[in-house]
């Protein structure tokens, strides 16, 4: 039945988050290899609360605003990167189950700390039939898969009078085929499968346009007043998922520092690594990049809430900044990490040491097609000059 209840402070969630880190860290190895969050992990995230930022409050969510994400992302990052972008991803579709029907969100949120994972991009095919559609299709780099209770698909609606159009859907996670195909360098944990539709039977409450998500106008009369809902839904995964960009930074930074006491510099007469001015430059500059790459997460989370809490029309100008913002931060903290990772050594590259998987996460990260920091900054120009988008994904 839904409830409301009284959301933990921006302060509150951070610590839990924090809380976290020393679990996150004892599983990040067996999560590289097993490709997968621990178990251990995800019910640790779970009794924290913090799965549920997202999921509206008449059904024991906590409704944050978008810099309580980031704030709550960086830390979870600081454990691991993989476990920061699963937990943030995660919140994107589950947000966007608040723009569904309420009975859908009745369906969706009945289990307790639901999650949902999901993607914009077009995978599959709906046709209608008695009571909604028939959906097939497969979509690829889902994250949190393996941990969810329902994904969001996004599929072209096929009608023989009118033009294709395209919808996203809720669909039970049990409905889908999961093809275990997740082999990379990096984020290797997220288990980001391919998750295939055979077939399966959508009811019409468990679809709405795409565009109800892009604009946003969402069919939800339970959510229609919280402006959580009021954010275009690329500008609110922009916004949701900066955060754990900066925390892999400060990730970076924390595994340098615990290695820096008595490392030497080989084949020179530092025997304090700390002693010499080229650590001091590399540190100074990459401690510099980490605060730029915050400022940028944060810019776009609290452009994000005050649009949000004023009801005000996006301009594309402001879109795009988001966009930009989030594409610097992940520019910034990928720097950073560079330098801390150039600075540690020939001995950094075992596996044993998180230093290299930090940095091959990161670079994962800035090659998402939403984040990469020249596509962003393309088009944060290109709309300044006066010129029109070249992407829906505003």
């Amino acid at each position: 039945m839904p409830t409301t209840i009284e959301a933990p402070t921006r302060e509150e969630l951070v610590q839990r988050a924090a809380d976290l880190v020393p679990l996150i860290r004892k599983h990040a190895a067996w999560q590289e290899e097993n490709r997968r969050l621990h178990d251990e992990t995800v019910a640790a995230i779970e009794e924290a609360g913090l799965f549920k930022l997202r999921t509206p409050r008449r059904y024991g969510g906590y409704e944050v605003d978008t810099r309580t994400l980031v704030a709550v992302a960086t830390e979870l990052a600081r454990g691991d990167a993989s476990t920061a972008w699963v937990t943030s991803v995660l919140w994107i579709p589950t947000w966007l189950a608040g723009l569904f029907p309420d009975a859908a969100q009745d369906e969706v949120f009945a289990t307790p700390n639901a999650r949902v994972c999901g993607t914009n991009s077009v995978g599959g095919t709906a046709v209608p039939t008695d009571g909604g559609v028939v959906v097939n299709g497969s979509w690829h780099f889902i994250s949190g898969a393996h941990h969810a209770h329902w994904q969001e698909i996004a599929a072209v609606l096929l009608r023989p009078d009118a033009e294709p159009e395209p919808i996203m859907a809720l669909i039970p996670i049990g409905s889908m085929e999961i093809v275990d195909d997740w082999y990379t360098t990096g984020l290797t944990a997220t288990g980001s499968v391919t998750t295939v539709a055979r077939d399966v039977f959508v009811p019409s409450s468990h679809i709405i346009p795409m565009s109800a998500a892009m604009i946003p106008q969402g069919l939800s009369q339970g959510n229609a007043d919280s402006p959580v809902w009021r954010t275009p839904a690329a500008l609110n995964a922009a916004a949701s998922g900066v955060g754990a960009a900066v925390g892999v930074a400060k990730s970076a930074r924390d595994e340098f520092f615990a290695r820096l006491p008595g490392r030497g510099i080989t084949y020179t007469d530092y025997e304090n690594q700390s002693e010499a001015p080229v650590t001091h430059l590399k540190i100074g500059t990459a401690l510099m990049k980490i605060d730029q790459a915050e400022f940028h997460a944060y810019h776009a989370a609290d452009l994000v809430d005050s649009k949000a809490a004023s009801g005000a029309e996006w301009t594309l100008e402001e879109r795009a900044r988001v966009r930009a913002d989030h594409g610097w931060a992940a520019r910034l903290a990928k720097e950073a990490v560079d330098i801390f990772a150039s600075a540690s050594g020939g001995s950094s590259i075992y596996r044993d040491v998180p230093i290299q998987r930090i940095a091959r996460d990161v670079n994962a990260m800035s090659l998402h097609g939403l984040i990469n920091p020249d596509t962003n900054t393309e088009l944060y120009g290109r709309v300044v000059c006066g010129l029109g988008p070249n992407t829906l994904f505003l």
